[in-house]
């Protein structure tokens, strides 16, 4: 039986705001919004989500963000504190969204993409391929017309190993051109240019943000980017698709939330975002620090990363990571 004293306890309880409604008429102003970077310091989502905790607070009620790394299995650790935490607004996700499609893929994860709160990308960086100065490759139809005169006889190294952007754009292209490569995983993008540029590599392959500043000193050449378009600070190369291999590829990188952030909430940040991307002070040091821009904003973003996934999905069904 319930008694008048619990029955007025469960009245005056409903009354109460939860605390996610509490949390909605507070935000941003009751705390700090943490940043969560999936990856370590010093890397190409770290610089991003440190440059927006920089220039969103203009444009968000002057919220204040901490940017925190949580690094480990590949961006999985992170990823998954990202969606699994409390959805009021005060955590946001610098991704890069192949992972979200990859990981999956390779083992169990804690995290559906279609149900993260999409907030905006922000950078599309093209994945290339890369040679020393001195190379005797010449271009693309050079690299593919040496690699289709024996199997493995071109080798690659792929800055972020197996299952990355990079070794996703190698598999595209051996794919597209009918090649077989000769591929060496590495563990970073400095590894793959240091086997590079003393030639126990032929071709590495890493972003273009990436290898733009020993291609102005003139150590390296790019045969080809992967973008759609052409990024602007590498306008003299030419993309994959120029050079007749329909590949595009590389890595977009945003801010995600939980699921079910509140609506209210949502739309301040895409909004600020929106306005941030316009912003000449950001965009300029943007440009400063070599982030190739490609601002996609709520659904549209959610609807990008989602034809993403299917790319990613059915790459893998043909070419599974680690069999060749």
């Amino acid at each position: 039986m319930i008694s008048r004293r619990n029955l007025s306890a469960a009245a005056l309880a409903a009354l109460l705001p939860t605390p996610l409604a509490r949390a909605q008429e507070n935000w941003p102003a009751a705390r700090a919004i943490e940043m969560v970077v999936p990856y370590p310091p010093a890397g190409g989502i770290d610089l991003m989500a440190r440059l927006v905790a920089k220039y969103l607070p203009a444009y968000l009620d002057k919220a204040q963000f901490v940017v925190t790394n949580r690094p480990g299995a590949g961006g999985q650790t992170g990823n998954e504190f990202i969606f699994t935490a409390r959805p009021d607004g005060f955590t946001l996700g610098a991704i890069a969204s192949l992972s979200l499609s990859s990981i999956p893929l390779e083992r169990p994860v804690r995290w559906k993409l279609e149900d993260f709160t999409y907030i905006a990308n922000l950078v599309d960086d093209p994945g290339a391929f890369w040679v020393r100065a001195d190379s005797p490759i010449k271009d693309m139809a050079d690299l593919r017309r040496r690699a289709a005169a024996e199997a493995e006889a071109v080798s690659f190294g792929t800055a972020a190993g197996i299952g990355s952007d990079d070794h996703q754009l190698l598999l595209a292209f051996e794919e597209a051109a009918g090649v077989k490569a000769l591929h060496s995983p590495y563990n970073g993008t400095a590894l793959a240019i240091r086997d590079l540029l003393s030639s126990q590599i032929d071709v590495a392959v890493y972003n273009a943000s990436e290898g733009l500043s020993l291609l102005q000193e003139g150590r390296t050449r790019c045969l080809g980017q992967a973008g759609p378009a052409r990024w602007k600070a590498m306008a003299d190369v030419p993309t994959f698709r120029e050079q007749g291999i329909d590949v595009v590829g590389g890595s977009m990188r945003g801010f995600v939330a939980p699921p079910g952030v509140p609506e209210a909430i949502t739309g301040k940040l895409v909004e600020a975002m929106r306005r941030m991307a316009a912003d000449p002070a950001f965009l300029a040091e943007a440009e400063k620090v070599n982030l190739p821009l490609r601002p996609i904003f709520g659904g549209d973003y959610r609807q990008t990363v989602l034809r993403e996934q299917e790319v990613v999905k059915g790459l893998f069904a043909r070419r599974p990571w680690g069999q060749g």
